[in-house]
């Protein structure tokens, strides 16, 4: 995995090549158009992240803020994590039947949608999955796997 050193989202997005900054962008434009209220776009990881601040849920195993999706540039190819799509069953059966329809190729591992470019992805189902879950919804999922 690429790592960043990137403290900001600017500082990361700078350091692409133009074609990977353009594709990282656009699917950037989307998560912060659909993002629930009370998510934060932040650097975690050495990746774009969107998360639970600290100070609404400070409860995680890690001590870290819970997040819900993240953007990165890898060597080969580009990905997008959505942990609300990887800890939820019915959610992820929604996605995989959705992306299929719209007709793009997945490449999903466990949390993360690898791209090339950005018409690989279908950003509105994109949008719609990170709309789909709450805070206070995702708070609950975490919780629920957690007492497993």
């Amino acid at each position: 995995m690429v790592y960043s050193k990137a403290r900001t989202v600017k500082q990361y997005l700078a350091g692409l090549p133009p074609d990977r900054r353009a594709a990282l962008a656009a699917a950037r434009k989307v998560i912060l158009d659909h993002l629930p209220k009370g998510y934060e776009e932040t650097m975690q990881y050495g990746m774009i992240s969107y998360v639970i601040p600290l100070k609404r849920y400070p409860n995680t195993y890690n001590r870290q803020p819970l997040g819900i999706a993240c953007l990165a540039s890898q060597k080969n190819y580009m990905v997008l994590y959505l942990m609300n799509v990887y800890g939820d069953k019915k959610i992820e059966l929604w996605f995989r039947e959705r992306y299929q329809a719209s007709g793009k190729k997945l490449d999903m591992g466990k949390s993360c949608i690898r791209f090339r470019k950005i018409d690989d992805l279908p950003l509105e189902l994109i949008g719609k999955a990170v709309a789909r879950t709450s805070v206070e919804k995702f708070i609950e999922q975490y919780e629920k796997a957690r007492k497993r």
